[in-house]
């Protein structure tokens, strides 16, 4: 499914958070939002899910406007992986998955025995299977996350938003999710902020500086050294992976200019 958003406007108490923000992404895409923090990346998923509403522009799933449609026909198309989960719900980890049929069970004859299974399907796709019975709050930032994605496949979307999602993974599982969303072949919609991680699983990357769009396209047009250095500050070497040919990024504190002695 399509994604296109056209001259998004944000404000937030009076202050503009993006503008202008025109992007399409094409279906069964993946890609990679990245910018500072306060670059506007979290808050232009939330355009698309409908957590904030845009002042200005348009945001399209396929042929679906999002902010003329309700939440619950959006989440029958869109599922979502935020940094902020709740964490103090008591409910099991199945039950927590099986949250994600909600949009769907009024519209399909599916019994509770195939949401389950399907449920512990997305389970074992995050390597999360064996927590099925355990208390949500019991459970590491890591095992959490793996949770909630899961939550989030089993919505079936079209088109997946992932909000930091490498966030609490250690090293393996964050190379296994971003692997899993490619293998998925939804269109997709990743914030991240290792660069790297950026150029290695994503078609195509958006940079975004205070609140604008300064570089759309594939990730060697996008991070040049000259690009990292003025958006982030940093001094930045590209390399080529011996193995795969991806990007590899090393990055250093730039310089700061000598101070002159004093006499």
């Amino acid at each position: 499914m399509k994604v296109q958003l056209q001259d998004i406007t944000v404000e937030l108490s009076g202050r503009p958070v993006l503008s202008d923000v025109d992007l399409e992404v094409r279906a069964g895409e993946v890609v990679g939002l990245l910018g500072p923090n306060g670059s506007g990346k979290s808050t232009l998923l939330r355009t698309i899910y409908r957590a904030i509403r845009p002042r200005d522009g348009v945001v399209q799933l396929g042929d679906l406007d999002v902010w003329r449609s309700t939440t619950r026909e959006v989440a029958r198309h869109c599922a979502v992986l935020t940094q902020d989960n709740v964490t103090e719900v008591e409910l099991n980890v199945l039950d927590v998955v099986l949250l994600g049929r909600i949009p769907h069970r009024s519209l399909t004859r599916r019994g509770a025995g195939d949401d389950i299974a399907l449920a512990r399907h997305c389970l074992a796709q995050v390597d999360a299977l064996h927590l099925e019975e355990r208390m949500l709050p019991t459970l590491s930032g890591g095992e959490r996350q793996r949770v909630m994605l899961a939550r989030a496949l089993a919505q079936q979307p079209k088109v997946l938003l992932l909000d930091e999602p490498t966030n609490h993974l250690d090293i393996a599982h964050q190379l296994e999710l971003l692997s899993l969303v490619r293998r998925r072949g939804v269109t997709a919609i990743v914030a991240l902020h290792d660069l790297t991680l950026a150029a290695a699983y994503c078609d195509r990357l958006v940079l975004l500086e205070q609140g604008r769009v300064v570089s759309v396209g594939a990730p060697d047009e996008v991070l040049t050294p000259e690009r990292v250095a003025a958006v982030y500050g940093i001094t930045c070497d590209v390399l080529v992976h011996p193995r795969t040919g991806r990007l590899l990024l090393a990055l250093t504190q730039a310089e700061s200019p000598a101070k002159e002695p004093v006499e």
